[in-house]
């Protein structure tokens, strides 16, 4: 005599009702999300580091700040932090005849216009990313949710019918551990995507606020602090700022 036990996951969660089925619904929901910022992020976080790559360098070769902002890609992360930088720049020159004394003066207004670009910068790399934190941790319990209730309606189905033997429990609850399995499928991915998104922005914004620091020692004294390079030294020379601000805007 030849006994075969029959996994049916989907039978399975169709029998357990409408609590199986809501819970197999709400990590599915949690999958696509997941995988749906997963993919988009993936595609931003390429599209953001070659942009910073190539106006970083657009930036630095450029002989005049009045050529820099329209060479660059448009609303760029460099292209929004250097444009807003030089505006609050020549912002606080054009008005500091009429501020009073003791107001802030030109370097800590700039530093505070970069400070406020690069929160919205952060703010904007981390959309999504509470998305993943929270299936990463939640789906895992949906998912053993889904297999105590499983668990529970095929002991008592077992239990009615009177045949309580080992081939008899060992199928439903098979089927019913199938939940915690989907669970742990759906929250895996979410874990390493946060976690790789997140060290991802870290050093994003490292090089936004290394940029940023040297815009701002360039519009402030003029010129950059370090040259890095030959080329940029013979290339280099002291920017009359207030020239240059003003024909930016104008």
């Amino acid at each position: 005599m030849q006994h075969t036990t029959q996994f049916n996951s989907l039978d399975f969660i169709l029998q357990g009702g409408f609590v199986s089925i809501s819970v197999a619904l709400i990590l599915v929901l949690m999958s696509v999300a997941s995988w749906y910022f997963i993919i988009v992020k993936t595609l931003q976080m390429i599209k953001i580091k070659h942009a910073i790559k190539n106006d970083t360098q657009i930036f630095w070769q450029s002989p005049t700040l009045a050529n820099v902002v329209n060479e660059m890609q448009t609303n760029s992360a460099i292209s929004r932090l250097s444009t807003q930088a030089i505006e609050a720049s020549v912002h606080h020159q054009t008005h500091q005849a009429k501020a009073l004394d003791g107001m802030c003066n030109h370097e800590e207004f700039v530093a505070r216009s970069m400070r406020r670009n690069l929160s919205a910068q952060m703010a904007e790399y981390e959309s999504g990313l509470s998305v993943l934190a929270s299936v990463g941790s939640v789906a895992p319990f949906v998912g053993l949710f889904g297999t105590v209730w499983g668990i529970y309606h095929a002991l008592a189905t077992i239990s009615i019918s009177g045949q309580a033997t080992l081939d008899k429990v060992a199928g439903p609850v098979g089927e019913a551990l199938i939940m915690t399995a989907i669970g742990l499928a759906v929250a895996i991915p979410a874990v390493l995507a946060y976690n790789a998104f997140v060290k991802t922005n870290r050093n994003t914004m490292a090089s936004l606020e290394s940029f940023a620091q040297d815009l701002h020692n360039l519009l402030t004294t003029g010129a950059p602090l370090v040259i890095k390079s030959t080329a940029e030294k013979k290339s280099s020379k002291k920017i009359n700022t207030s020239a240059d601000l003003h024909e930016v805007t104008a």
